[in-house]
């Protein structure tokens, strides 16, 4: 048994590959042209054809293949075989046979794994490196493939204080629920949070219909709200940051903060896309 399935058999980790196959039950190529769209607005880019990126935790491999779609030369791994067997079926998909996509499995918090990838024009991470249980030395470990003037773009999960440390507890919890019962647990967070949304559209006069709001995160990254629900309610382990306590240690090293987006100081992930330009030693 290898380290990925020994902390999911004592309830420590999460099966995100799982979430992410049934993600790509309704996988579609709309998916995936907003998936392009929101990854070169983010880093402010107009192309990333012929540039080399990197995909830390590629979950269900879609932004790698939007890289790849993009013209960039990929480098996808994640810790979880469920999530390293999605990208491949995507890659099979739209990329089949091709040598400027390369996937595998592997820890961020692996050194020595790390050091030998090499350095990339784009290191990504989106909402990863909070879930290994050593969140710091994720940062310390993916901040190192990022080559001179490459780019630096990874989601943190925003500290709420108390509410986050409930959350922990919460998604311990679900960890160590039966199987069969999760699914439960999620729809009784989930239900109660949608009702509070129509509640809150129908006071301001909106159409109080969750569905224009599930329609719009197909538009948000590409996404589905149920995969993100599961995610969020089991996601673990769990860390957190305030966004100041990721933006100063980073700037100190030379990656200057070119596109910030928060979740408004609630719950949710806030993105960061640094600019690495290291000062030239004297």
């Amino acid at each position: 048994m290898n380290e990925h399935a020994k902390e999911v058999q004592s309830g420590d980790r999460f099966e995100f590959g799982k979430n992410w196959k049934r993600f790509l039950d309704s996988f579609d190529e709309q998916r995936l042209e907003e998936a392009k769209t929101s990854l070169l607005k983010m880093l402010g880019l107009s192309s990333i054809k012929g540039k080399h990126f990197l995909d830390i935790g590629s979950g269900s491999g879609l932004f790698s293949l939007a890289a790849r779609s993009l013209g960039a030369k990929v480098r996808s791994f994640d810790f979880d075989p469920n999530s390293v067997a999605c990208t491949e079926t995507l890659k099979s998909r739209f990329f089949k046979d091709d040598e400027d996509w390369e996937i595998g499995e592997g820890s961020v918090l692996d050194s020595d794994f790390m050091a030998g990838l090499g350095t990339f024009d784009i290191v990504y991470s989106w909402g990863v490196l909070h879930h290994t249980g050593e969140m710091d030395v994720a940062i310390e470990n993916a901040k190192k493939r990022v080559k001179k003037n490459g780019y630096f773009f990874i989601a943190l999960y925003n500290d709420q204080g108390g509410t986050s440390r409930r959350w922990t507890s919460i998604k311990r919890a679900y960890n160590a629920a039966p199987k069969l019962i999760q699914p439960a647990v999620v729809f009784g967070i989930a239900a109660p949070l949608e009702a509070k949304y129509m509640f809150i559209r129908a006071i301001r006069g909106q159409n109080p219909s969750p569905l224009p709001a599930w329609r719009r995160k197909i538009q948000d990254r590409g996404m589905s709200v149920w995969t993100d629900y599961v995610d969020w309610v089991g996601g673990y382990p769990f860390e957190v940051a305030k966004p100041e306590e990721i933006i100063l240690p980073l700037e100190k090293e030379g990656f200057i903060l070119k596109n910030l987006k928060t979740c408004g100081g609630g719950h949710g992930c806030n993105e960061f896309v640094f600019h690495y330009k290291p000062k030239s030693k004297k």
